[in-house]
């Protein structure tokens, strides 16, 4: 338990330079009384004496002498740090832990963090990727300052933030059978229930939503296969091994080279909306506030 306020050495250091209490008190807006009050709280926490008397001065002896150097060095870094936090977070180093879903962490979160890193440069983030459940338990347990997920949230102390509207898209690769079948008519919901699915892993929140936009509709998927990454069903669906429903932001890239097509079907469109998610009632620092407008200046169009 420390014994000695910065206050206390605020009053020591601007008695040690001006020689008195009455002048020091003027230095740090309080009385006399209050003035040497403190010294005597500083010495009696210290169990030493730091002034001798000399006539109506106060002159520092050898233990004031070793004190004074650290005590200014001490109250020169409180100034610092102060200044740093009283000006939003400007000039203070600060980390932030950031948890996001696979999807969103490898494919919407790069950009808000090159916009972060230019307008906030002394902000690190240190980032997990997981599954949604647990970027949810993350931010909950709060070993997360912020979550970034691609579902919703089950957790009742989460706040949940709709972020970045996202299609879920049924890919097929250009050789896949059902690709040619649909070239006279798009597959129907018969056909789609006899698929070869190939899926995320439960707890995931493309799973989730995928399951939430097919299942009223096709009452079944059969998994064909079961992965921890939708990159990696992605690239298994390039493949051919299967039909998968996935995030455009996510095979875009595929789509546009060719090696994954959208597969035409009688399903309407299905959209779901990446979120934010925070602790209820947790107040955000000035650097999670930067990361916060970082992401929502991302999900202007």
């Amino acid at each position: 338990m420390l014994h000695l306020t910065l206050r206390q050495l605020e009053i020591f250091c601007a008695v040690a330079q001006s020689g008195s209490t009455v002048a020091a008190a003027d230095a740090v807006g309080l009385s006399q009384s209050a003035t040497s009050a403190a010294l005597q709280q500083l010495e009696g926490a210290l169990n030493t004496l730091l002034f001798e008397r000399v006539g109506r001065s106060l002159v520092l002896n050898d233990a004031g002498r070793a004190l004074l150097p650290q005590a200014l060095s001490l109250l020169e870094q409180a100034r610092s740090l102060e200044q740093a936090l009283g000006n939003g977070g400007a000039g203070l180093p600060v980390r932030l832990l950031v948890a996001a879903s696979t999807t969103v962490g490898s494919y919407v979160l790069p950009p808000v963090l090159a916009a972060l890193a230019r307008s906030h440069p002394h902000i690190s983030v240190d980032v997990r990727i997981s599954n949604t459940r647990k970027v949810a338990q993350a931010v909950e347990l709060l070993e997360a300052d912020i979550g970034l997920i691609e579902g919703s949230s089950h957790w009742s102390g989460l706040q949940v933030q709709p972020w970045i509207k996202d299609e879920l898209v049924i890919v097929a690769a250009p050789s896949d059978a059902l690709v040619h079948a649909a070239q006279s008519k798009p597959v129907g919901v018969g056909v789609l229930r006899q698929a070869r699915w190939l899926l995320r892993e439960e707890g995931s929140g493309t799973r989730e939503m995928v399951e939430h936009a097919l299942l009223p509709r096709l009452q079944q998927l059969r998994a064909t296969a079961t992965l921890g990454s939708s990159e990696a069903i992605a690239r298994c669906v390039v493949q051919a091994l299967g039909i998968s429903c996935l995030p455009r932001v996510l095979v875009q890239s595929m789509l546009d080279d060719g090696s994954l097509v959208v597969l035409p079907t009688s399903l309407p469109k299905m959209e779901r909306y990446f979120s934010i998610v925070q602790r209820t009632g947790k107040h955000a620092s000035p650097a999670l506030q930067a990361f916060l407008d970082a992401c929502m200046a991302h999900a202007q169009p």
